[in-house]
């Protein structure tokens, strides 16, 4: 199983903004992340699960395994497990018949969750859960155009 922590941010809403992505298996630990200098805090909470399913497919050491996302966000959360599937039924309309915000990503989104046992987590951000704060301080600290320090190694030496 690989869990995955991801937050996005952005400083002002569009303004420069960034993403965290935590990547977990049962014997390592990796964190991404990455900025735009102008941005929305969805797209950016979007692009962090964007990202961190491209790297598990990309690397071998976490590929084909089932998949535990976990966000502090909403809208990713009711938009891949609710959402999604009436936006495509509705030709990625709303309810309200307006196209669908952001399409483009959640495409993305669900072409990489395609095929694969993905359980979409939502947890309450700022909640003291350390792998999700660690994901929004690897997000902020993007935003504000600073580059954290990575960890990439055996998951008993991550703090």
């Amino acid at each position: 199983m690989i869990t995955i922590y991801t937050d996005g941010a952005s400083r002002g809403n569009p303004g420069p903004g960034g993403w965290g992505g935590i990547i977990a298996s049962e014997d390592w630990v990796l964190e991404i992340g990455g900025r735009d200098s102008h941005t929305t805090n969805n797209k950016m909470e979007l692009t962090a699960c964007i990202r961190s399913l491209e790297f598990t497919i990309s690397n071998s050491q976490f590929s084909n395994q089932p998949i535990q996302i976990y966000t502090d966000s909403e809208y990713v959360s009711k938009g891949m497990t609710e959402w999604i599937h009436r936006w495509q039924k509705k030709n990625w309309k709303t309810a309200g018949k307006k196209p669908v915000l952001n399409q483009d990503l959640w495409q993305k989104l669900l072409e990489l969750s395609g095929g694969r046992k993905v359980e979409w987590k939502y947890v309450a951000g700022h909640a003291g859960i350390p792998l999700n704060e660690r994901a929004d301080e690897i997000a902020t600290t993007f935003a504000d155009d600073f580059t954290p320090v990575l960890y990439n190694g055996p998951k008993d030496k991550y703090k």
